[in-house]
């Protein structure tokens, strides 16, 4: 996307998690706390393979968030001993989900005042996903939800979900701007759509979300290293 393109804009749609405020470094940290639960059982690496190999089986059952991650968790440790994981070991994997569900939601440097900015000049929209009561919660904590204008809370980020909020919303793909932390979701399917795109990466990326860039896609989207930048590169 060229800089002079930017004027055709009119909406800007923001991912939430890991672009507005802090997510996978939970669950990272919960991870850990998990295999400290199950070391007297089984090796380290095993159970993150096993634990990931699980998750992808449950994503269709469960979807994407901190629920689902619980309960593949229990799965993973069941299966993993065989089954002779005690009742304790188990409340204290839930207890470990709990946490993570009551975690303050710790909105990322410069995201406040950038929205701030670009509030007056294009509509805002939020489009996340993951388990709704849970982002409708973090949306809440976070005390950014007055800045957008619409919520959009999807079982799946992929180019039919963009078509359909794009259509839902009298959006012209030419004057819609999508920017997030996550090539697979944020970026490469409203790309593919014909739309734009700004690429913010964030220090840690959940392994589902990692992607092979070949040199077309190179060219579809703008990586911008801090959110703080996003108003310049406006003209904002």
């Amino acid at each position: 996307m060229e800089k002079n393109e930017s004027r055709d804009i009119k909406v800007i749609a923001f991912d939430a998690d890991d672009t507005l405020w802090v997510n996978e470094p939970i669950f990272t940290f919960t991870q850990e706390r998990f295999m400290e639960v199950l070391a007297p059982y089984v090796d380290s690496k095993i159970l993150e393979a096993k634990l990931y190999e699980i998750e992808i089986r449950n994503l269709s059952l469960f979807g994407y968030g901190i629920k689902g991650f619980i309960l593949s968790m229990i799965e993973t440790a069941i299966e993993l001993t065989a089954g002779k994981i005690s009742g304790h070991e188990v409340q204290q994997i839930i207890n470990l989900g709990k946490v993570m569900l009551d975690h303050p939601v710790e909105v990322l440097p410069n995201v406040q005042e950038t929205l701030e900015v670009l509030q007056d000049k294009y509509t805002l929209i939020l489009i996340t996903k993951g388990d709704l009561f849970d982002q409708e919660s973090k949306i809440a904590r976070s005390g950014l939800g007055d800045y957008f204008s619409k919520l959009e809370i999807l079982s799946e980020k992929n180019e039919e979900a963009y078509r359909r909020i794009l259509k839902r919303n009298t959006i012209a793909v030419e004057e819609f701007l999508m920017v997030g932390n996550s090539l697979k979701s944020d970026v490469l399917p409203v790309c593919n759509l014909g739309a734009r795109a700004i690429y913010i990466p964030f220090h840690t990326t959940w392994v589902h979300e990692q992607v092979n860039l070949n040199e077309d896609h190179l060219l579809t989207y703008i990586e911008l290293p801090d959110i703080s930048l996003l108003p310049k590169y406006l003209n904002v």
